[in-house]
């Protein structure tokens, strides 16, 4: 009988996902995918190439701001999330032009423009993830 009760609490509710019931599963794997990035994106490249993988996460971005409006959860944090990756992204690549003209790939400026940049995203992937955690409207708020 122990053994049937560790069977299905482990088909049923062992995993690393911790999102409600709603969950919206399509930005958990967006969100997925973006931490993923943030945690081994650039292990062991150069600062000028770690500039570059960033410029492929707009796609991942983009694909969770869409799947943030579709399900109407934009909230102020998120906003101001979004605007401050936005900022950094751009000081990043100015950065990075300069870095180029210079023919210096380790150049101190990149790499502070990419620590201000994986800041600001890990500040957006909190704001998503938290977009997540709320109930839909109406959804958890009826008296019982």
């Amino acid at each position: 009988m122990t053994s049937v009760a560790v069977l299905v609490l482990l088909a049923t509710g062992c995993r690393n996902d911790t999102a409600p019931a709603w969950g919206y599963p399509e930005l958990g794997t967006t969100l997925g995918s973006l931490s993923r990035f943030l945690d081994e994106g650039c292990a062991g490249v150069t600062p000028e190439r770690c500039s570059e993988e960033f410029d492929r996460l707009d796609a991942l971005l983009e694909r969770a701001f869409a799947q943030v409006l579709d399900h109407r959860l934009v909230d102020a944090a998120y906003a101001d999330a979004r605007t401050e990756v936005d900022r950094t992204r751009e000081l990043r690549r100015a950065a990075a032009v300069r870095a180029r003209a210079l023919r210096d790939p380790y150049h101190p400026p990149l790499y502070r423009a990419l620590a201000a940049e994986r800041l600001a995203c890990r500040t957006l992937l909190a704001a998503l993830e938290h977009v997540r955690a709320v109930p839909p409207p109406g959804e958890g708020t009826r008296p019982v």
